[in-house]
């Protein structure tokens, strides 16, 4: 079919060298140069990391805190899971939203807030106790900060989870004389113990890959994977041992990775036919589902308390010292670092639109189409979701800083990196919606006449508008709010406002800090918005074809 349509063939065909060039090529160069030292074959970096304390405590650092942060992460998305999908308990909607915040801000904003509240003039530490020698610094600070963070990503990944299993299940187990606790124990959590595992694998993928909030808190004693590559390469200069750690860290984050989807493909052979329209469980008693209402209240208060504090921080002279209202903070941001803000928002709607179209025809080229290497475009395309941010900056900077592809402190090694690196949630969205979708539909349009290009656009496109714009959402959060990846690739003439956040608080600065990422939560909410209105307009729109 793909021989007798060559604009499909020539779109394959481009699809398959761009995930080669800018998603495989660079992390070859990441390998490559973990093994190179002044050019020099050698395994001195692999041999430093196991001679070296601060190495070896860097990695043992990683994994402790992503293990105890994959825990309590998803200890905590379980519980706000079960309660808002399966208990009668009012405010569901608000809690929702308030407990899914932290997604859609920039990942590091809770290492701000910790300073503001517990760091060495914060307002709990030394406002109101008076402690002169608490430090929040270490592993406490990355712990609650990524805690504050990834908690929701697994809230999300559960609750469909959860709200899935029929409480008839449940109410056979109480009936043939089971007590509550042995019907959830023996029903409930077995059914929903794929997703359970698949949500601790993400959250443990997210706290290794992370690297703003131990750049903040993880201070010098205290040393993680992510931020000493960084470190390695733009303190020491030493391209060559950054690009060894990096590979360290990626071992566990793809091993990791890998189990998380094998229970995914295992998820997708469980389903549950006549569940009834309401999910309420009765496993859970009423001063029990009060306690767990009382839990979600909680952590939903701890992040509205977490956002109060970077909103009056924004607008406090010098936090710890004046409480005075000023609005110099975002006079600067929109004074001094209004380019920074021309810039990301530039990066953002450029890559957009692309991540979005370019996700949704590798979806239409895997599902809908046959030919060889299907497989490997497949995996190629949602290689990058697998690896942390680090090793990716340090494989474009390796990749594009010299011929026959300079790109180094452009606008388009910016773009590339974003569009490459998130489009595998638009790629999987899409192919989740093309396997529920009759293909008659779209061999219709063909036998009218219509070339695969035109039935895409005219036909599939619409079809699958929900995860097109899901992708569009995922892909514009990601590209205002992202920083790992993103502080190898800025320059002079094009910076990021993740990478100002980082900068003033690494100046101390952190009004400014704090007025940069109140800038960065409002255009994305906005966008979201613009973005949610789309949807419902276009959402007619695909009715109208379907009918």
């Amino acid at each position: 079919m793909l021989a007798r349509d060559p604009i499909l063939l020539a779109l394959l065909a481009v699809v398959a060298v761009s995930i080669v060039l800018f998603v495989v090529y660079p992390l070859v160069r990441v390998f490559l140069a973990s093994f190179q030292v002044d050019g020099n074959w050698t395994l001195e970096g692999y041999a430093a990391l196991a001679e070296r304390r601060l190495y070896r405590n860097a990695l043992i650092n990683s994994l402790s805190v992503g293990v105890l942060v994959g825990l309590l992460g998803v200890a905590i998305g379980f519980i706000a899971a079960l309660v808002l999908t399966r208990l009668d308990v009012p405010g569901k909607r608000l809690l929702h939203y308030i407990t899914i915040l932290p997604i859609v801000s920039p990942p590091f904003v809770s290492a701000v807030s910790i300073l503001f509240l517990f760091g060495f003039n914060g307002l709990v530490t030394k406002q109101l106790l008076g402690l002169q020698d608490f430090s929040i610094y270490g592993f406490r600070g990355v712990v609650l900060s990524q805690v504050f963070t990834f908690a929701p990503i697994a809230y999300l990944s559960m609750r469909g989870v959860l709200a899935s299993i029929s409480p008839t299940l449940e109410d056979a187990a109480l009936n043939i004389g089971a007590t509550r606790w042995q019907a959830f124990w023996k029903v409930s959590f077995p059914l929903a113990l794929p997703g359970i595992a698949s949500a601790f694998l993400v959250v443990f993928i997210e706290s290794m890959a992370d690297f703003g909030n131990p750049l903040v808190l993880a201070g010098a004693g205290f040393p993680m994977l992510a931020p000493q590559a960084y470190l390695e390469i733009t303190g020491s200069f030493n391209l060559s041992r950054g690009a060894t750690l990096a590979i360290v860290l990626l071992i566990p984050s793809l091993t990791a990775f890998a189990i998380q989807r094998y229970y995914l493909a295992k998820r997708q052979y469980i389903t549950v036919t006549g569940k009834p329209t309401a999910s309420t469980t009765k496993v859970v008693s009423e001063p029990v589902k009060w306690l767990l209402f009382g839990f979600v209240v909680l952590f939903a208060l701890f992040v509205t308390a977490f956002y109060a504090v970077i909103l009056v921080g924004a607008l406090t002279k010098v936090w710890g010292f004046n409480y005075t209202p000023t609005l110099q903070h975002f006079v600067y941001v929109f004074n001094v670092g209004f380019d920074t803000v021309k810039d990301t928002l530039i990066v953002a709607l450029i890559s957009t639109p692309v991540s979005g179209l370019f996700g949704m025809l590798v979806a239409f080229l895997v599902v809908r189409r046959v030919f060889p290497g299907r497989t490997a475009l497949e995996f190629g395309s949602i290689l990058s979701f697998a690896v942390p941010g680090t090793v990716v900056g340090i494989g474009y900077i390796l990749a594009f800083n010299a011929p026959p592809l300079v790109l180094t402190g452009t606008l388009t090694i910016l773009v590339l990196c974003f569009v490459f690196r998130y489009v595998p949630v638009g790629i999987q969205s899409g192919i989740a919606v093309l396997r529920q979708i009759d293909p008659s539909i779209e061999e219709a349009a063909q036998n009218l006449g219509a070339d695969g290009l035109t039935t895409f656009r005219k036909v599939t496109l619409p079809l699958i508008a929900p995860a097109f714009f899901s992708g569009l959402v995922y892909a514009f959060v990601r590209a205002m709010t992202a920083i790992s990846a993103a502080i190898f690739l800025v320059s002079a003439n094009w910076n990021l406002m993740t990478v100002q956040i980082l900068n003033q608080v690494g100046s101390g600065r952190l009004g400014v800090a704090a007025a940069y990422s109140v800038v960065v939560i409002v255009i994305v909410l906005i966008a979201i918005a613009v973005i949610s209105t789309l949807v419902s307009r276009w959402s007619r729109h695909t009715s109208m074809v379907r009918n």
